[in-house]
């Protein structure tokens, strides 16, 4: 265990949080833009979201941990950006242009593939099963791309807005341990939520949408779910698990959350699940599995290097969808 005792009940609680939270926040995200600005909401969510969580930090240790160096501001300005602004508000607009939830969270899914790639540049050679999931992460990319696009079924620019979205989460997990960073990972995630929350609420008005106030229950119960659960519970849980629960069962949410938003998205809006959702979905989730596992297996350094190179969250950051 990474941090103080924990019963397995408690753990597996928290875990079964994290499947269910993360792998909906697709869905509730595809319930907000369905009526409301995708640029503007997701703006008020993350600054919602940061306003609750700064309010309870207060409360709990008062506002000098609020403190920044100069460096740190800078870091968590870059990670808001490159995490949720970009990573969150270019997966609203994707699932704007048509894209259904459950396969955004499976283009999505690839993110752990794209770190290992950023990795191997660098000079940080991955293990056989890593490899072996980057080279499958791409069939199954393929297959659930340009299997879907034949029969028209997926908008090609929205699948390219997604596709950057988790480029941009994913050079934002593998940077975050090389810049400088409050010690406070709550601190930390509520200052990145304010930026993004402010980056997309100035990108949304100088593009020209309006947050009309009459929308109706559906947008804002999924903007409010987002808020509330999505963004406070589903990070809180999170990081609850990296102190009391291996980083290697932490991580299996990132083949979880996909299955889940998949299965909600049948539910609840009938969106459709052909062969190549099936097969290039199925590829992209055990690519997702051997990278996790050449993780585990091959990286035998500090804890602190394989947090980093297991945890990739979803969305959501380490907040997300």
């Amino acid at each position: 265990m990474a941090g103080g005792r924990a019963s397995k009940r408690q753990v597996w609680f928290a875990l079964g949080l994290v499947y269910l939270i993360w792998g909906s926040t697709y869905l509730g995200i595809r319930l907000v833009v369905d009526e409301a600005p995708p640029l503007v909401s997701m703006g008020l969510r993350f600054v919602l979201a940061a306003a609750i969580m700064g309010l309870f930090l207060a409360v709990r240790g008062g506002v000098r941990q609020f403190r920044l160096t100069r460096g740190e501001a800078l870091g968590v300005a870059f990670l808001g950006l490159l995490l949720l602004a970009v990573g969150n508000g270019m997966t609203a607009l994707g699932q704007l242009q048509g894209v259904p939830s459950g396969v955004t969270a499976l283009l999505i899914a690839i993110v752990p593939v794209w770190v290992a790639v950023y990795r191997t540049i660098a000079g940080d050679r991955p293990s056989a099963l890593s490899t072996l999931g980057i080279v499958m992460g791409l069939v199954g990319l393929a297959i659930l791309v340009l299997r879907n696009r034949g029969g028209g079924v997926l908008p090609l620019l929205g699948v390219v807005v997604i596709l950057i979205s988790s480029v941009s989460w994913s050079f934002g997990s593998w940077i975050q341990p090389r810049i400088w960073l409050p010690r406070n990972v709550f601190v930390s995630s509520a200052y990145q939520m304010l930026t993004a929350g402010t980056v997309l609420g100035l990108a949304g008005v100088l593009s020209g949408e309006d947050l009309h106030a009459n929308l109706g229950p559906q947008a804002w119960g999924a903007l409010a779910y987002l808020v509330v659960v999505g963004s406070v519970i589903g990070f809180t849980a999170y990081a609850w698990l990296l102190d009391h629960a291996p980083i290697s069962l932490v991580a299996t949410h990132t083949y979880v959350n996909p299955v889940v938003a998949v299965f909600l998205g049948w539910l609840v809006r009938s969106e459709p699940v052909t062969s190549p959702v099936l097969i290039g979905g199925g590829v992209v989730v055990a690519s997702v599995i051997l990278i996790v596992s050449g993780e585990r297996h091959g990286a035998r350094q500090s804890l602190a290097v394989s947090r980093v190179r297991e945890r990739v969250p979803t969305a959501p950051p380490p907040i997300g969808g």
